[in-house]
């Protein structure tokens, strides 16, 4: 009696998902940005005009360089509020050099990169070894930060600091086909950060912890170095952006840097990095930051009271965390 088997399909081989270059959030933004713009067209006459869209967008060039830095940070599940105390220790050290010495704009940047960078080390080592929250940590840092700020400012804020960065700063006299040169640098440093986190395995390798840190040691992932790489690497952006601050020259106040912190972290929320890890864009980073600066100048414009710039920032940030839990639960029933 003979048997007849039948032999089984082979199973389709499953495509493997490409990751989009525009992410759901980053379409929505844009969206949003063309809207808001072509309201304040209509309803103002200034906003739309060639100077108040740079000084916009050298407005938001410091805290699109600071964001690349926190993107990446949170992405690991981390978080770095320290960032407004760090940038015044550089400013201060910056402005204080430029303005006593001979030090041109090249040795300015290694000064700014290395006083960030220490600061970053700080922060991450204190993270890694003690195995506490980032949170707690860089709230603790912020103070002490600021405290160190305000000991080499001294009694007085720096005053004379000369203009030799102005080709950075400057506000809007420095700029290249209409763009801040502020801006252009900004968008330098994303696009290598953005190329660095898809394409590269150490990149993506800050996803793998933000998803599930103890799954990314198992995968041979060296976590705690990673951790303290991210924080470092904050330090080294808020270190250059200090630069662009102290490039119109001038005067460097006490109180700079306050609140630099949630300017920052409201660009990245609203950009679609996730406050739980695992996911975020510079990109997204770079469009949440335009449109806190466009809410800022159009607020000035319309002539409405400067409080509500943080009522509608606030608005977005809860919007924008809403999303990313709701995202969350749909995930983990999967």
């Amino acid at each position: 009696m003979s048997t007849v088997t039948q032999e089984k399909a082979p199973r389709p081989v499953p495509r493997l998902r490409r990751t989009p270059i525009i992410e759901g959030q980053e379409a929505v933004l844009i969206a949003v940005l063309v809207i808001v713009g072509v309201l304040l067209a209509v309803f103002t006459d200034t906003f739309m005009t060639s100077a108040n869209i740079q000084t916009v967008l050298y407005t938001v060039a410091p805290i699109a360089i600071i964001g690349v830095g926190m993107t990446a940070v949170m992405v690991t599940a981390g978080i770095d509020v320290s960032v407004g105390s760090q940038m015044a220790i550089a400013m201060v050290v910056v402005g204080k050099l430029l303005r006593d010495t001979d030090l041109g704009w090249f040795p300015a940047l290694v000064v700014a990169v290395v006083v960030g960078s220490i600061l970053g080390i700080i922060n991450g080592l204190l993270i890694v070894v003690g195995r506490i929250h980032p949170m707690i940590i860089t709230f603790g840092t912020l103070n002490v930060y600021r405290y160190v700020a305000l000991q080499i400012f001294g009694d007085q804020q720096v005053s004379g600091v000369p203009d030799d960065l102005g080709f950075i700063g400057g506000s809007v006299q420095a700029v290249t086909f209409g763009i801040p040169n502020a801006l252009l640098l900004a968008m330098a440093l994303m696009v290598i950060m953005w190329a660095y986190m898809r394409q590269w395995a150490g990149g993506r390798h800050l996803y793998a912890i933000g998803g599930d840190p103890g799954a990314a040691r198992l995968t041979g992932i060296q976590v705690n170095r990673k951790l303290i790489s991210v924080y470092v690497l904050i330090g080294v952006l808020v270190g250059i952006a200090s630069l662009v601050q102290v490039g119109s020259g001038g005067l460097i106040q006490q109180n700079v840097g306050i609140g630099l912190e949630l300017q920052v972290i409201a660009a990245c929320v609203i950009g679609g990095t996730s406050v739980l890890g695992g996911r975020g864009t510079v990109f997204g980073t770079l469009l949440g930051a335009l449109l806190v600066g466009t809410v800022s100048s159009a607020v000035t414009h319309l002539g409405w009271p400067n409080e509500l710039t943080n009522l509608f920032v606030g608005i977005f940030i809860i919007v924008a965390v809403g999303i990313d839990l709701v995202r969350q639960k749909r995930r983990t029933k999967l």
